[in-house]
Parts: C-alpha cells; structure tokens; sequence
C-alpha cells in the first residue's frame, strides 16, 4: 500500500511559472533644454509678493550730431524707463499610492514615482519656458527656400511652406544683429532651439558639409549642428515645446535669441513632497509643487530691445 497520496494543487488549466524581472524599466521621457537659458530674477523668492516688476531702460536716441556751439547750452535728452511685471502662480501634480501596493509589491513603488515626478517636472517647466520664449513679438515666417516674411506684431505672416537651411539661419543672424541689434549671449554667439525636424533642414543643406569641413569634421558624423554664422544649435525633440509646422507640417520651430531673453520669477523653487499619510498610514502620496513664472523681458520688436526671433507659422 502507498505511504503517500499525490493530488495536484490546481484541478484544471494550465500550469504557469511567472517570474518578476529585479529591473523595473521606464518609459524614456522627451530632452528638455529651455529652462537652461533663463534669467532668474535676483531679489525675488519667498515672502516677496505674488508680482515682481522688472525695471528697463530704454536707449537714449543717437542724435544727427553732437557738435556744441561755444555760447549754445547742451541739449538735453529723455532718459526713459518702463516696466514689466511678472505675476507667479502655483504648479505641481501628484501620484497617490497605498501602503498596501508598497507592502506587498516585490519592488518598492515610491522610488520610481519620484523618479517619473520629477521628469514630469522638468518637462512642464520645459513646456512654460518655451511659451514664453514663443511670446516673442518677432515672427520669422520661412516661405519658401530663398525667401521670408518678417513681422514684429507678434503674429506670424502666414504658414510656412520651406524647413530651415543656410539661407534662412544667415537672414535670421544678420537681422537680429544688423536690424534689432541684439546683444549675444555668449561670447559672440546666439543660441538657436530648434524641433529635430528644423536640424533636419539645416543638414540637408548641400552647404552644411562644405561649411563643418574644416570647421569640424565630426559634426555630421555625430549628428550636430554646432555653430554657423554666429549662432549655436541646440536640438529639442519635446513636442509640447515646440512642434512640426507650416504647410504639411514642413518646418521644424525653433526661437533663436540672445542676453536678457527670458526671466524666471520664483517664489519657490519646485521641489518633491510626500504627503502626510491617511487612514491610519494606508493612504500615502507624493507630489511635486512649486510658485514660479516664466515671462519675456522685452515684449517688444523695437530694435535694441527685441531679444527673441521666433520662427514660426500660422
């Protein structure tokens, strides 16, 4: 007689082994670069109000000669100001969990919700910047390989119907220092935020290896832009910042800019915040949070003041 009755544990379907991998992977988040090149307002943060109101001065008119005359007083003329003022506001969002899901889960789940909260985070600061950069009152318009439309309203002419190349990058570069006189932000440089798709344009130019030839030979290689004309790329594949525009989506945005472009207001620098537990330590949270604004220093197309040249359409 047997010692021993086997029986099996399940009484139909099929057997299973699953097996939970040590790693957890993460969904990739889109690039962020525009928060990098604001100005944060000096002498503003906590306590100080919910507006700060930045001072500018305006340019002293270059008169057709300044010659004086022994017995003729010196004229006088108008020094001017103006203001701006930037009004902050609350930002943040949250992820609640339980104590549950964190007890009985093989991984610990607070660690990757921070993890995604804070590329949240960096991808709506990224989204507020680059609409205030997008404020700009000077609307560059590419409408067709060779030609342009500018405009300093605030409004774009019409769609664009050609991407970015050598031609439109040159036109952007001498205007902005000939016609607006912008001053560079580093060194003698601008710096050009473009959609992939705008790059695109620029390195399919027939000019663009003859350019980095002896420039630098490893840019098409790597896939860079770099510098031409006096203006640095950066590439930015963050949709909500800037898009893929013009007829049948053609250009790829992109704001070219110089000093003093966009200031930063922050009354608190945001920041990650666990919430205090509920019902007895169960209900848990963990949230980002922040009071701060973007805006443009001069909403303005007056040349010596303009900052910001924002390839756009309609």
């Amino acid at each position: 007689m047997a010692q021993f009755t086997w029986n099996f544990d399940a009484p139909t379907g099929t057997y299973k082994n699953f097996t939970l991998a040590a790693k957890l992977y993460e969904a990739a988040v889109e690039n962020s670069v525009f928060v990098d090149h604001v100005r944060t307002v000096d002498g503003y943060g906590r306590n100080s109000g919910e507006t700060v109101t930045l001072t500018r001065v305006r340019n002293i008119t270059e008169p057709l000669d300044a010659t004086l005359e022994e017995t003729v007083r010196i004229p006088e003329d108008i020094f001017n100001l103006a203001t701006k003022s930037i009004t902050v506001g609350e930002i943040g969002r949250a992820v609640p969990f339980t104590s549950l899901s964190n007890d009985l889960s093989k991984y610990d789940t607070e660690n990757p919700i921070q993890r995604k909260l804070r590329d949240q985070m960096r991808l709506v600061l990224d989204t507020k910047a680059a609409a205030a950069f997008k404020k700009a009152s000077v609307k560059y318009v590419p409408t067709g390989a060779a030609t342009n439309s500018i405009t300093t309203n605030g409004t774009p002419s019409g769609a664009a119907s050609s991407n970015m190349n050598f031609f439109h990058v040159e036109e952007i570069r001498d205007y902005m220092f000939d016609t607006l006189q912008v001053p560079p932000l580093e060194g003698d440089d601008y710096l050009g935020i473009f959609r992939t798709l705008g790059l695109r344009g620029i390195k399919r130019d027939s000019k663009f290896e003859v350019w980095h030839q002896y420039q630098d030979a490893q840019a098409k290689y790597n896939g860079e832009v770099g510098r031409i004309e006096g203006v640095r790329f950066i590439e930015c594949n963050h949709a909500k910042a800037l898009g893929k525009i013009g007829t049948a989506n053609v250009l790829g945005e992109g704001v070219v800019f110089g000093e003093d472009a966009i200031a930063l207001a922050e009354a608190m620098t945001p920041e990650l915040r666990a919430a205090i537990p509920g019902d007895f330590g169960r209900s848990r949270a963990v949230a980002w949070y922040g009071i701060l604004a973007f805006d443009i220093i001069w909403d303005t197309g007056n040349a010596g003041e303009a900052r910001i040249v924002h390839v756009a359409s309609t």
